[in-house]
């Protein structure tokens, strides 16, 4: 890290030092100030590009894993990871409905049966229950 921040210093260096060389020269005193404004900003703006290129981490997070042998466990079906995963994402039981296209009766079925599986009260303690099993990521 020290690397690239000496190395981003010194192209500082090296533009101040361009630009008051140019100042005595005769293209210094042709062009407007514009130019040099407008100069001066695609430089850092380059300079910041790259730095932000070499110290962003280039790593991908690694895809999520159901736990299967909780699933197998547990026998908690396809279908209930889902009611589940759009439990986690704060749907009602009427949105669940809506997007499995199940009656509303069947997403409380679906709702019970998680609450029995995992030994839970209430849908925020099925929510913290399947993250902690490595059902949910």
């Amino acid at each position: 890290m020290w690397r690239t921040i000496a190395i981003y210093a010194g192209a500082l260096a090296v533009g101040a030092f361009a630009l008051q060389w140019l100042q005595y020269n005769y293209l210094a005193q042709t062009m407007t100030p514009e130019f040099y404004v407008v100069l001066i900003a695609l430089a850092f703006t380059g300079l910041g590009i790259w730095a932000g290129n070499r110290l962003t981490p280039k790593t991908v997070a690694p895809a999520f894993e159901r736990n299967g042998a909780a699933l197998k466990t547990l026998g908690v079906t396809e279908r209930e990871i889902a009611v589940l995963e759009l439990l986690a994402a704060g749907s009602s039981n009427k949105e669940i409905a809506r997007q499995l296209d199940i009656s509303p009766n069947t997403v409380k079925t679906h709702i019970a049966s998680i609450f029995a599986k995992l030994e839970v009260q209430r849908r925020t303690q099925a929510i913290q229950k399947a993250r902690e099993l490595g059902l949910l990521p």
